[in-house]
């Protein structure tokens, strides 16, 4: 059984080496001595949230704190082609779904999208609780799935926001059901004919639309600024559905697992 994994900041394990110690401190601590209620002698894992992870023995624990003794300490690069799912505001939590359960099956940024047909709407001051709350949703999904690396949650978009985001992506996909092509064909046809080159630049972009589906006018904008539509199965998925779904047919066919 994997470790469980928790928290700290960028930077912070940076000095370690194994045989140091290291005292997580915090709400990550108080979770693992309190909730968890880890003891002396387990294992478990620190990820900076960057990629880095810390292996090591719990030595000691108190209220708020626990030192644990690094037994190896190890960079994981982020994956050469990075997913980024753009999942449209939805109502119910299904946008908030999506983004959790595509974050527990590798995604590696999500950028929230504001178009025409979502409901919810995000305004000032709701805008960035509703930001952060995501960023919370990512986080204790990715600590779930023993990530080292944290998803980002990039800043909403608008139409046009999302319309240079995919001008500036190496491929953005859209997922209708009017498409021809399967996202399989797409993805293989993107791989086949990509330049080598470096390839950690490189990130594909899974659009996702709202319960109300994605207007024709976007689908018209965004195939404009580069975007390409693909039909994802034989069978439409709810919003909170499609990005994960995506997410795992993506990560096979990239090579990604």
């Amino acid at each position: 059984m994997s470790n469980p994994v928790f928290f700290t900041a960028p930077g912070t394990l940076d000095q370690q080496a194994p045989g140091s110690a290291f005292v997580l401190e915090g709400a990550e601590a108080r979770h693992a001595v309190t909730v968890k209620r880890l003891a002396v002698g387990e294992a478990v894992d620190i990820a900076d949230g960057a990629g880095k992870r810390l292996t090591g023995t719990v030595t000691a624990v108190a209220p708020g704190e626990m030192t644990v003794e690094c037994r190896e300490l190890a960079n994981e690069p982020q994956p050469g082609i990075r997913l980024v799912l753009v999942q449209a505001l939805a109502k119910g939590d299904r946008d908030e779904l999506a983004a959790e359960t595509a974050t527990e099956l590798g995604i590696d940024a999500v950028i929230p999208w504001q178009a025409e047909r979502s409901i919810v709407r995000w305004k000032a001051e709701r805008a960035a609780k509703a930001h952060a709350k995501w960023q919370s949703v990512v986080t204790a999904a990715a600590k779930q799935a023993r990530r080292a690396w944290i998803p980002e949650v990039r800043a909403a978009v608008d139409g046009a926001g999302l319309q240079a985001a995919v001008a500036a992506a190496d491929l953005a996909v859209i997922l209708h059901e009017d498409a021809v092509r399967p996202l399989r064909q797409v993805l293989e046809s993107w791989l086949e004919s990509a330049v080598p080159g470096d390839e950690a630049s490189r990130e594909v972009l899974l659009i996702v639309g709202p319960e109300g589906g994605i207007s024709p006018r976007e689908v018209t904008r965004l195939c404009d600024a580069g975007a390409v539509t693909a039909l994802l199965g034989h069978h439409v998925l709810r919003s909170s559905t499609a990005g994960p779904a995506a997410t795992v047919l993506a990560s096979d066919i990239l090579g990604r697992w």
